[in-house]
């Protein structure tokens, strides 16, 4: 590119940079799909800084001329492309729910945007190296921020994902403590969220005579929910016992909130025990699971839930990406009633 910046001259660097990529793609000196110089090469071509190299393709990115592409570089745009968005969305492992998620994300998109996906596996070494690797690549970081919960995890979150710039970031299903700015966000309360649904099972509890929360000692987000569980009982004046694995016995009159997987063993073994016991699902004893997909319409009958709006919270955050707008948004969370409750 034959570019010249005038280092004495009163507009910022920057700005000749991108004032003169643009000229050269007017002129037809920069063709579409051309290949720019590495952000190292121009630099060090021109005597400038990095950065200043940087905060110029960022600016180009943003308006649609330039298309980074991963493990490639920056490419002129051809006129008319729609396909020139890049995302890179980072789950912290792949179930049925984010399937589900990714989905809805996909379909508002369609065309109009190339997504990555990859998994951190609640390892901040993982996001990490991610970061490290791929920062300058893609025009959107969809991030979900799912890390363990010590003081010293949390931290070092926080201050990873401040490293992607806020007009690029979106955080799904949590917004992560300790961060304020113009980032987006589409994000779940885990504590004021089941207490929404259960009280939205209403006047229909009253049959029950204990809640009996069954979660592993690894759930990340299980004590948040517990809070939760603890205020509605308190509220309503019902007693509630917290167990890790199914229980030995069964009362006519029990409330069984499963906060792990649908197809986790623990629920065929609750399924079965209470059916030994001679008791009836969802007459003499009630099941309500956390997190809602198609197949708990079949799952023993109809399986109730608390869940979530996965579908709206892809919704949500593709929109985000479409319309160019940060925004902060509390996903719907909702009780699903069926034959168990």
């Amino acid at each position: 590119m034959d570019i010249k910046i005038d280092q004495a001259g009163k507009t910022a660097i920057y700005k000749q940079l991108v004032a003169q990529i643009e000229h050269g793609i007017k002129d037809g000196s920069i063709k579409p799909g051309e290949l720019l110089p590495s952000m190292n090469e121009l630099s060090a071509s021109m005597g400038i800084s990095k950065e200043t190299v940087k905060k110029s393709y960022g600016i180009l990115v943003e308006k649609g001329i330039i298309i980074p592409k991963q493990g490639k570089g920056f490419f002129v745009a051809n006129p008319g492309d729609s396909s020139h968005i890049q995302v890179l969305l980072v789950f912290d492992k792949f179930s049925v729910y984010k399937q589900i998620l990714y989905n809805a994300f996909a379909e508002i998109l369609g065309d109009k945007a190339e997504i990555t996906i990859l998994n951190h596996n609640q390892s901040v070494e993982l996001l990490e190296y991610y970061l490290d690797n791929y920062l300058d690549q893609f025009d959107y970081y969809v991030i979900a921020p799912h890390f363990p919960l010590d003081e010293q995890s949390q931290q070092k979150v926080t201050k990873l994902l401040k490293r992607v710039p806020y007009r690029k970031l979106i955080l799904l299903d949590r917004l992560q403590p300790g961060m304020s700015g113009n980032f987006g966000a589409v994000y779940q309360d885990f504590d004021n969220d089941i207490l929404t649904g259960l009280q939205q099972l209403g006047e229909d509890s009253r049959d029950a005579v204990k809640l009996r929360v069954i979660t592993l000692s690894t759930s990340l987000y299980g004590s948040m929910i517990c809070k939760g569980v603890e205020r509605y009982s308190k509220t309503n004046g019902l007693n509630v016992e917290y167990l890790t694995k199914t229980p030995e016995s069964i009362s006519k009159g029990d409330l069984f909130l499963v906060l792990n997987s649908q197809l986790d063993s623990g629920l065929v073994a609750l399924a079965r025990i209470i059916q030994s016991s001679g008791l009836t699902i969802g007459k003499d004893v009630y099941i309500v699971s956390y997190n809602e997909y198609d197949m708990n319409e079949l799952i023993l009958g109809g399986l109730t839930t608390l869940s979530t709006d996965f579908p709206q919270m892809g919704r949500l955050a593709a929109e985000m990406i479409l319309k160019r707008k940060m925004e902060k948004l509390h996903c719907p969370f909702r009780a699903t009633r069926r034959h168990t409750f």
